[in-house]
């Protein structure tokens, strides 16, 4: 009898022994997981925080140069020389009321600018800043961008549609119908740059151009490519949607106050993004000169991609201080007519080069 408690008495013990370490294993591996989540939290507040600021300064930037390019001064009261105006008119309109729409569908209202805002803002989540700095080095990262550029016509749509207003809901059909048009140009350029490293990936792309960059074999590409980003982000002269004689404000001609920053931070971030996408695709990323590639240079990776991204920031805002708008239907009739016979035709020739000269990638 005495035997056979004491077999049980082990029993019992070899079994809380195990409940303790497997208790323990969990508690590890919860441990684990929540520094894991808070190390990932980290890392997209380091990507978000400077692209929000830089947002903020784009806006600032560009006021000041269209100020420059029209002979005037531009703000510069609040802060040194304005460089505070931004916060001012950020504040200013989250302390305003929102107004919606007394016949407006207001879940869709609102729901509609935080989309737009989160879509341009994942599309960061896959951008290498710098060798090894980025949050996803997504080996399909292109096609990735393309499908978020395509899910933000969505939150345009839903913003023109649930205002219940004519104004909104033609400007929301125009947006669509120019970022659908353009799309398969932005598609096209982009495919003749996969064509010519054989990878989705940022960062395969940016090696393969430590030689020269792709702006240079592929300068018509990139200007089609720049046009339909344009486009892609509404802006001058493919901004129909928000002719004021037309349109007064477009898609968020009803939206006021904290939802109508929502659709003001998608655009802006939309620009930085594509800004940084496009010295990706075409100048070499983080690569700088070959000339002045040196182990300094290389400690200033984000930089070099920094100062790319803002030249081509400066671009955009040099078009619309510089081009008319065009008509809605020039608009449509330049994509299809013009833009879309060159698009096909590098599509074809430019495999072709490679084969024949026998360097393609694959």
């Amino acid at each position: 009898m005495y035997y056979k408690y004491q077999i049980t008495l082990k029993y019992h013990l070899i079994m809380i022994t195990n409940l303790n370490i497997k208790t323990k294993m969990i508690n590890n591996n919860l441990t684990l997981t929540i520094i894991n989540i808070v190390i990932n939290l980290i890392d997209v507040l380091l990507v978000l925080l400077p692209v929000l600021l830089s947002v903020a300064f784009m806006t600032i930037i560009e006021r000041k140069q269209l100020a420059a390019h029209q002979r005037r001064v531009g703000p510069n009261t609040v802060g040194y020389y304005g460089i505070l105006q931004p916060f001012a008119d950020a504040l200013k309109l989250i302390l305003k009321e929102t107004v919606i729409p007394s016949q407006a569908n207001k879940v869709l209202f609102y729901l509609a600018p935080i989309a737009t805002l989160i879509f341009s803002l994942l599309g960061w989540g896959i951008v290498p800043f710098g060798s090894g700095i980025t949050i996803s080095d997504y080996s399909m990262g292109i096609l990735y961008t393309l499908a978020l550029s395509s899910l933000g016509v969505y939150g345009i749509l839903f913003a023109g549609w649930s205002a219940n207003s004519k104004y909104a809901f033609l400007g929301s059909l125009r947006s669509s119908a120019s970022m659908i048009s353009y799309e398969l140009i932005l598609s096209s350029a982009i495919l003749i740059v996969i064509i010519l490293t054989g990878s989705f990936n940022f960062t395969t792309i940016i090696e393969s151009q430590q030689a020269v960059w792709f702006i240079v074999p592929l300068l018509p590409v990139f200007i089609f490519y720049f046009i339909s980003i344009l486009a892609e982000t509404s802006r001058t002269p493919f901004d129909l949607q928000e002719a004021e004689s037309e349109l007064v404000a477009g898609f968020f001609t009803e939206h006021s106050s904290i939802i109508f920053v929502f659709f003001f931070l998608s655009e802006y971030s939309s620009i930085v993004l594509f800004s940084c996408i496009t010295s990706i695709l075409f100048l070499g990323g983080y690569n700088a000169p070959e000339l002045l590639v040196n182990e300094t240079f290389i400690n200033l990776q984000s930089i070099i991609l920094g100062v790319k991204t803002c030249l081509f920031c400066f671009l955009f805002v040099w078009v619309r201080a510089t081009l008319p708008r065009l008509r809605y239907d020039q608009l449509i009739e330049f994509c299809w007519l013009n833009l879309l016979p060159v698009a096909v035709a590098f599509i074809i020739l430019v495999p072709c080069i490679l084969v024949a000269f026998d360097v393609a990638p694959y």
